[in-house]
């Protein structure tokens, strides 16, 4: 596959959503792409590692609220500008990430038990940042307004819009070179057989640590963006179910293990989620009963997910072309 080929329709997809602020000067439209676009970035990272990698994660929220906190209180008690603060959160995120990845990688854990050690450290960052003064408590903390560029705050929603794609794309670019590469190659290795691997002369220790820096690094950026749109993180907010379940919904609805399966189950969420709220109005826990029957819908019928069903039905439907223009 040539590179024009690998990233010539990436680059064409990304300019497209570029020209929406150009289509619409609609908050409420502008605000639910930026959201979306959040969703995305986190399923990103839940994706690099479990979609490729097979490490499945239920405390991605770690890394979410991990990047939050950083950017919010570096700007807040120590006076960071908040760009550097945004790209020093990410390094935070990628640190506590390999930190929990080597203590469980090392340990030999994988699979469910993985998946729950996961979950373990998200609560644990929840419990801790709600009592805990220094992260403000219940209440959070709030960043000053001042909307101007060099602080990160802009009074147009399409610049946030902007950005948010342009971190997206940065990291759909990553995924198709990763995908390429070596590192791409190992986990899907790891992912397929890891003792087979292993055996072959794959460092996979090395490899998911790797793996789950880059994951949270992705995933803290996707916290740290959050937090520069609203001006606010709390504990549940940041450390809440809601962004892990999210990122692990996104790309298994989207496509596992693919570059746009992320991006695409990131939308299907979203548009789910404004359904419910049409139909069965404010409903305490509507939308997250409609992501498990479509989570149920997926592994019954999809398992590749949206971007695999379209596949599927092209595939079907160009013989049935070719038949017709055939026939006489």
């Amino acid at each position: 596959m040539s590179r024009l080929s690998a990233y010539g329709p990436l680059a064409a997809l990304l300019a497209l959503c570029a020209a929406l602020p150009l289509a619409t000067s609609s908050n409420i439209i502008l605000n639910g792409m930026v959201l979306t676009l959040v969703v995305a970035l986190a399923g990103y990272g839940w994706n690099l590692l479990g979609g490729y990698g097979g490490q499945f994660s239920f405390g991605h929220a770690a890394f979410f609220g991990t990047g939050a906190y950083a950017c919010a209180l570096l700007q807040q008690r120590f006076g960071v500008n908040a760009w550097a603060a945004f790209g020093l959160a990410c390094l935070i995120g990628a640190a506590i990430g390999f930190a929990i990845g080597y203590l469980s990688f090392r340990s030999g854990l994988r699979g469910s038990y993985f998946a729950l050690v996961t979950l373990a450290f998200a609560e644990v960052f929840r419990i801790v940042a709600n009592a805990t003064p220094f992260f403000g408590g219940a209440a959070g903390v709030l960043l000053k307004l001042d909307a101007r560029a060099a602080n990160f705050q802009f009074a147009s929603r399409a610049a946030y819009y902007w950005i948010a794609l342009a971190l997206v794309g940065l990291v759909i670019l990553a995924m198709r070179a990763i995908e390429r590469s070596r590192l791409g190659a190992y986990l899907v290795a790891i992912r397929e057989n890891e003792n087979a691997a292993r055996a072959l002369g794959v460092d996979t220790l090395k490899v998911k640590l790797q793996a789950i820096s880059l994951s949270a690094a992705f995933t803290a950026a996707a916290g740290a963006f959050y937090v520069q749109y609203f001006l606010l993180i709390n504990a549940e907010l940041g450390f809440g179910t809601w962004i892990s379940i999210e990122a692990l919904l996104a790309p298994i609805i989207g496509g596992l293990g693919t570059v746009l399966g992320p991006l695409i189950g990131a939308f299907v969420l979203h548009e789910l989620g404004e359904l419910a709220r049409r139909l069965l109005g404010g409903v305490p826990g509507a939308d997250t009963a409609l992501y498990g029957a479509l989570l149920i819908l997926v592994i019954a019928f999809a398992r590749d997910g949206v971007q695999g069903l379209l596949a599927r039905l092209r595939h079907w439907m160009l013989p049935a072309a070719a038949k017709a223009r055939a026939a006489p």
